[in-house]
């Protein structure tokens, strides 16, 4: 389907790219311009005028292809019942499924049961093969964007799959078992050998189960603190090896979860909220070394990939995605050291989604309200919030239909940037059309070119472009090629 690479373009390609300069060096030439885009934005349109639109509109000089998801986050058409944009088809692709949408090479996947992933959205379309040599004859940077997102009906996905504390099986991987992350180098070994690409970015929108267990994150509300997770077999090794006592950490977590019902029911404890999760925490320190337990497992997979890929390919950018809920949860950004990255990072694309951000940062004050921090009221929470994470904006009635503003790009842009070293590029995520619910905020053009610019103000190296083109509104993007001449 397209224009497909020959083996021995292929092998050119390659050559070159296997020469092309450090990354490190490539990136003092000029900031970096990305936008994520998926497989059937360029079926539906082309994949020549997107380019062209890209370039023409957006200044864009990289792309990062959603190679791998189950989710419609950054794969597939717009979400379904969200207005459509004013390009592609005008449909909803009901039927997505979701998987690899470049090419599976078998030879890399002998050590993990979780084989067959081969979208079979597009039968026939490489979306690495397609767009790739047009993109490389403009100069322009291609990225595998993957994430962490699977559904239930994969076959060989049960023997991976995370344990909740009641004892079920999550539609989550654990990141202790080591098919998880023999997957994980698996798909990074077959995107960097198979395809000359100029790096990749993985993305993992998760926590660990304490703070999911307080619902400390924006749409929490809705979490079963029963089912946190991961307490599977190999967590529990993992757990022996440190010396952790699975038995109290477990009974710890059970009353935890009770805690936490309670607290939703308005049932307030003698010594108050606060007093009684503290208490509980004081006397099962099990719970935080269960917590630390579950972030190493993650932080690993960071690590393994960036040094199963800079082996393969040393001068290959390898990047992270680091998710929303680290401009609003002081718990969860307790966990996510800019210094600890520096160590297994050339780039990490900063969530700063500020339109999409209003709603999201009040649903998150909402849900710790009724939890943790449930002496206070939602309003007191969202202070509290703006004091711990240094920033201030809306007041919550406002904050949903206002959204954040640019100054809270420029300020989470500014504090990326000084927790780095000069090696880590800082390329913040710009909100375009995120969808949102009725009455909730909308992207509009001056909100972009105020968040480009912001960004970029704050010494950003870049931008990405976020979530999908094929959500954004095409003057929303032609706002991004307007910030850019200011």
């Amino acid at each position: 389907m397209g224009v497909t690479l020959s083996r021995r373009d292929f092998t050119k390609l390659m050559a070159a790219a296997t020469v092309a300069p450090p990354f490190s060096q490539q990136a003092r030439s000029g900031r970096t311009i990305g936008i994520q885009v998926g497989a059937v934005s360029f079926l539906d349109e082309g994949v020549d005028p997107v380019l062209d639109r890209f370039q023409r509109d957006a200044n864009v000089n990289a792309l990062f292809i959603a190679t791998f998801t189950y989710g419609r986050g950054i794969a597939g058409r717009q979400v379904p019942g969200q207005p459509l944009p004013d390009h592609g088809k005008q449909e909803y692709d009901v039927d997505f499924h979701g998987g690899n949408f470049a090419k599976t090479h078998e030879q890399f996947y002998t050590a993990t049961s979780l084989k067959q992933i081969q979208a079979p959205d597009h039968p026939g379309f490489d979306v690495l093969v397609e767009v790739l040599p047009r993109a490389q004859s403009r100069r322009m940077k291609t990225f595998c964007w993957y994430e962490d997102v699977f559904r239930r009906d994969l076959e060989g996905i049960d023997r991976l799959q995370e344990v909740t504390l009641s004892g079920k099986k999550a539609n989550t991987l654990c990141f202790h078992n080591p098919e998880v992350q023999a997957f994980w180098q698996a798909l990074t070994e077959d995107y960097v050998r198979s395809y000359p690409i100029d790096g990749v970015m993985w993305g993992s929108e998760r926590q660990g189960p304490f703070g999911n267990a307080i619902g400390a994150s924006h749409g929490g509300a809705g979490a079963d603190p029963f089912e946190v997770k991961c307490f599977c077999n190999f967590c529990r090794s993992a757990a022996k090896s440190r010396g952790i006592d699975m038995n109290r950490a477990v009974e710890g977590y059970k009353k935890l979860a009770a805690l936490v019902r309670d607290s939703r029911a308005s049932l307030r404890p003698l010594d108050g909220y606060f007093v009684s999760y503290w208490r509980l925490l004081v006397k099962y320190p099990e719970i935080l070394a269960w917590e630390t337990l579950w972030n190493d497992g993650q932080q690993s997979a960071y690590a393994n990939i960036y040094k199963l890929a800079k082996s393969i390919r040393s001068e290959i950018a390898v990047g992270w995605h680091v998710w929303h809920n680290n401009s609003f949860s002081p718990f969860y950004r307790a966990e996510q050291d800019y210094a600890d990255f520096c160590q297994y990072s050339d780039f990490l694309k900063v969530v700063m989604y500020n339109n999409c951000g209003g709603p999201r940062l009040a649903s998150y004050a909402n849900s710790v309200s009724h939890t943790i921090l449930a002496d206070f009221s939602p309003e007191e929470v969202l202070d509290f919030t703006y004091k711990t994470q240094n920033y201030e904006e809306a007041n919550l009635a406002e904050l949903p239909s206002k959204g954040l503003s640019a100054n809270y790009v420029r300020r989470e842009t500014r504090r990326a940037v000084n927790g780095v070293t000069s090696a880590v590029k800082i390329w913040p995520g710009i909100d375009i059309d995120i969808p949102t619910s009725k009455g909730e905020k909308k992207t509009e053009p001056q909100d972009v070119r105020e968040a480009v610019q912001a960004a970029l103000d704050a010494d950003a190296d870049g931008v990405i472009l976020s979530r999908k083109y094929s959500e954004m509104r095409l003057s929303n993007l032609q706002a991004v090629g307007g910030a850019l001449r200011v």
